[in-house]
């Protein structure tokens, strides 16, 4: 991942990592609401009820005032986050077609320049690979497709020569990233005042819509939270599935990485929106964004741009994986 897209990922923070990162966790939400309301205490009682027992007991009646509580939102995350999970297990089966489309801008916000580039999406050895297959919508030629053979090539090599203390390290970097998934879930309930605007359409499914303000006097415990601040926006959430079904999230702040790594600008902005194929799994359907920023205090970027995503497919063990030696996906 180039640094470009490292920054245009910044902006996903607030509201992906509470529903994406915290979806590799396997804890479940508490049976019953605190009688305090404490978040905390709505942690520690976590249970191990099925997803459609937690979806069952999912209370989202607002306040007088229409907002919803931290443990409310604690319970309607971890909901999210148990279905997200099976979604990611389901999303290992399937290739597709992504599209970008990227406009740099000039400082008077017009278009200087147009780049479109074209991927097939693939899962290989439980990591995702994307394979360059178009250039502003022509074909590459011979020797740009040879050298996309070729990193596709590295990835398998990788992999199939991975060795068991290999493998062992990356099991525990993914528990690692999962347990701080777990904790970013409190974060995000804490940071913001959430309130419930009500139900929306999205792809013709019923899904709440919640907006979700930063809460005036936030002290984050993870030092990733302490962006939440700086961002506000909206989440969609599938009400049959419990799915995200869409976000668009905002900067309202300049968000700084590090001392001398990227700032975000104020008025970046990104919306995402998902779609449910062969009823069972939920991918990817369009992504639009707005960013400007600064990468190393040297480079600086205006651009806006759209990512659309098309073509899924099963993609199973019979599968083949047409890159060099015709090579075959291993069984999972």
């Amino acid at each position: 991942m180039n640094l470009l897209s490292i920054v245009v990922n910044i902006i996903f923070l607030c509201f992906a990592l509470s529903v994406a990162a915290a979806g590799q966790q396997e804890a479940t939400a508490p049976t019953a609401p605190p009688k305090n309301g404490d978040v905390a205490a709505a942690n520690h009682s976590l249970t191990d009820l099925s997803a459609a027992d937690e979806a069952a007991k999912l209370d989202l009646t607002p306040d007088a005032q229409g907002k919803l509580s931290q443990e409310q939102m604690v319970r309607l995350f971890r909901v999210v986050a148990d279905k997200d999970m099976e979604n990611e297990r389901r999303l290992r089966d399937y290739t597709y077609i992504e599209r970008d489309v990227q406009n740099n801008l000039d400082g008077k916000g017009h278009t200087k320049s147009t780049e479109t580039k074209t991927y097939e999406v693939l899962e290989i050895y439980e990591e995702q690979v994307q394979r360059l297959i178009e250039k502003d919508d022509k074909p590459l030629d011979s020797k740009q497709s040879a050298k996309e053979e070729e990193k596709l090539q590295k990835v398998i090599d990788k992999r199939k020569n991975e060795s068991d203390e290999e493998r062992r390290k990356r099991a525990q970097k993914q528990e690692k990233e999962r347990e701080e998934g777990r904790k970013f879930v409190t974060e995000v309930a804490d940071a913001y005042n959430f309130r419930l605007i009500g139900t929306e359409q999205v792809g013709g499914r019923d899904a709440w819509v919640i907006e979700g303000e930063p809460r005036p006097g936030f002290e984050p415990h993870m030092k990733e939270a302490k962006f939440l601040s700086k961002f506000h926006g909206r989440v969609w959430i599938d009400k049959d599935d419990l799915q995200l079904a869409k976000m668009d999230v905002e900067a309202i702040d300049t968000v700084a990485l590090g001392l001398f790594i990227a700032r975000v600008h104020k008025g970046t902005r990104m919306m995402l929106e998902q779609t449910r194929v062969n009823d069972e799994v939920w991918l990817p359907k369009h992504v639009t964004f707005k960013l400007d920023a600064r990468v190393a205090l040297l480079k600086g970027f205006n651009i806006d741009g759209e990512q659309t995503y098309r073509d899924y497919k099963k993609f199973r063990a019979t599968s083949k994986i047409v890159g060099i030696g015709q090579v075959q996906d291993p069984p999972r």
